[in-house]
């Protein structure tokens, strides 16, 4: 039982200060790849937040990561550190169903980008985690893990339950719609969207390519930031990406501000239909900011932001996913089939018009941008709602996923019924590092004698 707890305590510890036990020698990677594997063992019945585990296969990976430390030979920023990935993302030699029954069993032979990052950074693989179906909105086997009756969110559903359970420090997800921000609220970790391109897609199930955008999930704005640096990147092969130098968003992030951050706070569409719990805690928190905080509305363009994103959405899911429409949509959840059916329908000039909407939306928040550190709002429209039906609704987060903008989950606020609730700061396109560095000052700011808030 001792032993039980001692492994808990570490796994639960931030990951920055893990990558740093790491590298004084203070701590092995099996050992910590072992105490990941231990929580798992007790908390997957319940939790199910893996859709793929070996943890012989992980073992082995960390000795010879250890091994090569202690051969004195250079090592990367994740050297040892175990990182779990959704099952979208491609991994050589092992399973990729995209949670879905028509690709059960499928075992590419190539690494995603991302994952190659990874390795060559010394992370340790430790297994794939749940997704829901094609990373939409059919919902998989996870559980929120503060209570097993609510949802964890979707579409990364098993990494943000993984990473809030402490089976694993670090995780990556992607979000097309509000897949990383929403489950990292209704779990209560640091989910982090970059800004769109950031993050090469290759090997990555492809939805929407307008959209898609890989994410990270970490206990803290200083674990995420550690983890997406490592990813940042271009491929030609991935038109979104730029090759342009990489920022070094851990220093930044942990660095302090020339000034204290001011917030601009939006209610976003769909703010009136939210939480009572979540209207009572925002109201707290600003008054707690005071100066520090003011609010702006946003241009009325963004009422239609939600209609459009789909647009997108449906019509580009429509042709990514033709082959899991010929191949059997009596295999395919609902939700599943209706977007295809609806993405179908959709006409060729509204969607080329839909493309255009991202520039003017980005001119619109310009004005806000002069006047803030980041755009300061809800992650999701409450708590975790109960039931598992359903993986809640994306209304907060969408119109920033089709902006492109960067956004990042703080969780610093609770509703009564002890479930998490997430405040999302928003930045500016490009503005990951400093964003970053506004995150970590909230978390810091709450963790005084604002807690109440």
């Amino acid at each position: 039982m001792a032993a039980d707890k001692a492994g808990s305590e570490l796994v639960a510890l931030p990951a920055v200060e893990l990558r740093d036990r790491l590298a004084s020698g203070a701590l092995t990677s099996e050992r910590l790849v072992a105490a990941c594997l231990e929580r798992i063992e007790r908390r997957e019945p319940e939790v199910q937040a893996w859709a793929w585990l070996d943890g012989d296969h992980a073992i082995a990976q960390a000795r010879r990561l250890d091994a090569w430390r202690a051969s004195g030979q250079p090592v990367g920023p994740l050297h040892g550190m175990p990182v779990g990935l959704k099952d979208i993302i491609d991994t050589a030699g092992m399973p990729t169903e995209n949670g879905c029954a028509l690709d059960k069993g499928r075992v590419p032979t190539r690494d995603a980008f991302v994952v190659e990052r990874l390795k060559q950074a010394g992370a340790v693989i430790l297994g794939k985690t749940v997704t829901t179906e094609l990373a939409f909105m059919h919902p998989g086997k996870t559980r929120n893990p503060h209570n097993p009756g609510h949802t964890p969110g979707g579409s990364s559903s098993g990494s943000a339950a993984a990473v809030a359970d402490a089976m694993v420090p670090l995780a990556v997800g992607t979000q097309t719609g509000g897949s990383v921000i929403r489950p990292a609220s209704f779990c209560g970790v640091t989910g982090f969207k970059p800004t769109f391109g950031a993050i090469p897609r290759r090997g990555v199930l492809m939805q929407s390519s307008t959209l898609d955008t890989l994410g990270v999930f970490a206990s803290d704005a200083a674990g995420a930031s550690m983890l997406a640096e490592a990813l940042f990147g271009h491929d030609a092969t991935d038109p979104a990406t730029q090759l342009r130098p990489h920022p070094r968003l851990l220093d930044l992030a942990r660095s302090k501000p020339p000034l204290p951050p001011v917030f601009a706070f939006v209610r976003p569409p769909g703010w009136d239909d939210a939480h009572p719990d979540l209207h009572a805690a925002f109201e707290e928190l600003l008054e707690a900011l005071g100066e520090q905080a003011f609010e702006v509305p946003l241009p009325t363009i963004f009422d239609e932001v939600a209609e459009v994103r789909a647009r997108i959405n449906f019509a580009e899911m429509a042709r990514c996913y033709h082959r899991y429409k010929r191949d059997g949509t009596d295999l395919l959840g609902p939700e599943t089939r209706d977007a295809l059916q609806k993405g179908d329908g959709i006409l060729a000039r509204d969607y080329i018009a839909a493309l255009d909407w991202r520039e003017v939306l980005n001119a619109g928040l310009e004005k806000i941008f002069e006047r803030c550190d980041a755009i300061l709002c809800p992650a999701a429209p409450g708590p975790a709602p109960e039931g598992l039906g359903s993986t809640g609704d994306s209304i907060f987060n969408g119109l920033w996923t089709l902006c492109g903008t960067p956004a990042v989950t703080v969780p610093i606020l609770t509703a009564q019924n002890g479930l998490p609730i997430g405040v999302q700061l928003v930045g500016g396109l490009g503005s990951d590092g400093r964003l970053l560095r506004t995150a970590h000052w909230l978390e810091c700011w709450a963790d005084g004698p604002h807690t109440d808030a």
